[in-house]
């Protein structure tokens, strides 16, 4: 047992130290050998216990004949010597050993284990993140949360089910958000399945409890009035359901009297409560005040919805192969090319990266990955950020040659000089992980944002797909109605400056939350410093 807590110490003193698990499913997989781990260990200590209450009981079924037969004739059974030393040696010392073995703790080699695992477990960030990414993926995805809760996702390979005490704690988290929005859909759902029988040491009460304050905050006064008379009903002395239901009822009869002054007419009155029932969640962004005002187009465009091409603008997009002017490199081998869009003009390149070279990337990213963090555009200061959930590492040519191969591959493929762009960049995706809306390139109202690389500004970007994505996490153009999915050994170009040097503004892109997967990618800023005899500078400013 101590060398087996010798491995788990030696295990996790190569590990990092507690550092955002949600933000990265590449880093969060270390959690499930934890948990192996602390598995083991336990059967270990249930092994212990097993073989202890096995002596235990040989024990006491050898004791059990001995003494029926001793009780039956007590005096002729101690005339016996033997059976009279026996007796006495048994209570002398036999029986205390029996009490030692009881009293032995086989414990300790568990614990000890778990105490050292604690200090790496999730914390209640991480908690609070796995859950604000699963409301996340149900607003975007448009999922239920009857169909989250069953574990029917697009392209899940292992299915899992919620419990109530799941869906109870979901809402729980909401709640204390004040997003009484999704509190409602989660208690709604805990509530579905105790009624349906699932056992569960959540009572009725309890959810109903939270549920109707949640729709009363929502402004629907008869259905938190409905669920508080049902919460009476199974407990007649509740306290705050009583004193609620009484407000409710004055609130409605208010409510009530308006409504006969209005003289609303009973039509109007259903449209206007469907349309009540359909911006719940547009009344929830705006008490959390949401600062995205393409939240809609953004989440359309995830989901494959709204994508702006018709078919005379795709049938100017081409298949290719290309040597980029008769680059050596490319001469024999030219790269497969593949319009995605045309303003701006969007290039994916197949079998661009190798699978070999894609491990190794990740493997040499992995124990670097930290939190990915964003410009505060007032400050400049580097700061992380709930609108991107992912980890990011730096990788230079130095850190081994394949790193450097790839620099030259982007070279060759651009016709951009790499000297000055930024260090490649390898990015995994946690739970929900996405990176909202944002500009590659400095705006003007950012003159200082790439000042201390003294290279100017980014005038492309190159983005690496090191996995596929079985649902989620598309590459969006807001501005544009664009959409690119992920395809692992592929990568998409496009220029963040016009030839003038001007932004271009239809750059504004996101990375969709994803739904289901592990989405490894990387990507290469190139700078403006460098290009000047490679991409002249353009006379008009649309150039």
């Amino acid at each position: 047992m101590a060398l087996c807590c010798l491995a788990f110490s030696l295990f996790f003193q190569a590990l990092h130290a507690h550092v955002d698990f949600f933000t990265s499913i590449g880093q969060m997989t270390d959690l499930l050998y934890t948990e192996k781990d602390l598995v083991t260990s336990l059967k270990d200590y249930i092994r212990a216990e097993e073989n202890k209450l096995e002596q235990v009981k040989q024990w006491v079924e050898k004791l059990d004949t001995l003494t029926s037969t001793a009780t039956q004739d007590p005096e002729g059974f101690l005339g016996h010597p033997v059976n009279a030393f026996k007796l006495v040696k048994r209570l002398n010392s036999e029986w205390a050993d029996l009490e030692n073995l009881v009293l032995q703790d086989t414990s300790d080699g568990f614990i000890s284990n778990l105490t050292v695992q604690r200090q790496h477990f999730p914390t209640d960030e991480d908690q609070n993140g796995v859950a604000k990414a699963l409301l996340r993926l149900q607003d975007t995805y448009q999922l239920s949360a009857h169909d989250i809760s069953a574990g029917d996702l697009p392209g899940v390979v292992y299915k899992s089910r919620m419990t109530v005490e799941d869906c109870f704690e979901l809402g729980k988290i909401a709640y204390s958000e004040a997003d009484y929005y999704h509190t409602e859909l989660w208690m709604a759902q805990a509530l579905r399945q105790l009624d349906d029988g699932e056992d569960s040491p959540v009572d009725k009460v309890t959810v109903m409890d939270y549920l109707s304050y949640a729709i009363y905050q929502q402004g629907e006064l008869e259905r938190a009035l409905e669920l508080t008379m049902r919460m009476l009903k199974l407990d007649p002395t509740h306290q705050r359901a009583n004193g609620n239901m009484k407000f409710f009822e004055f609130q409605l009869e208010k409510q009530r009297k308006v409504e006969e002054v209005e003289e609303v007419e009973q039509s109007s009155g259903q449209k206007e409560g469907t349309a009540r029932q359909l911006d719940k969640r547009d009344v929830q962004m705006k008490r959390s005040k949401d600062p995205l005002p393409e939240r809609r187009r953004y989440e359309q465009l995830c989901r494959g919805e709204g994508v702006k091409m018709t078919p005379r603008r795709r049938s100017r997009l081409f298949c290719r192969y290309s040597d980029n002017g008769r680059k050596p490199h490319l001469l024999l081998a030219p790269v497969k090319q593949e319009d995605e869009w045309d303003r701006p003009h969007i290039v994916r390149f197949y079998d661009i990266i190798s699978d070999y070279e894609i491990e190794k990337v990740k493997e040499l990213a992995k124990p670097r990955l930290r939190r990915a963090t964003i410009s505060n555009p007032i400050t400049g200061v580097l700061e992380t950020a709930s609108y991107r959930i992912s980890k990011s590492a730096w990788l230079t040519g130095h850190d081994h040659p394949v790193i450097s191969k790839i620099n030259q591959r982007l070279e060759d493929v651009t016709g951009l000089n790499m000297d000055t762009a930024e260090e490649l960049q390898v990015a995994n995706y946690g739970v929900g992980g996405q990176y909202e809306p944002h500009f590659d390139f400095g705006r003007k109202d950012e003159p200082d944002a790439f000042k201390e690389l003294g290279t100017g500004n980014r005038i492309a970007t190159w983005l690496f797909y090191m996995s596929d994505v079985p649902a989620g996490g598309a590459t969006v153009f807001t501005d544009v109605g664009a959409a690119v999915w992920p395809k692992k050994g592929t990568a998409v170009f496009w220029y963040n400056l016009f030839a003038s040097g001007e932004g271009d503004y239809s750059t504004r892109h996101a990375a969709c939350p994803v739904l289901v997967g592990n989405k490894w990618v990387s990507n290469k800023w190139i700078h403006e410093r460098g290009q000047e005899f490679r991409r002249p500078c353009g006379l008009s400013e649309m150039e």
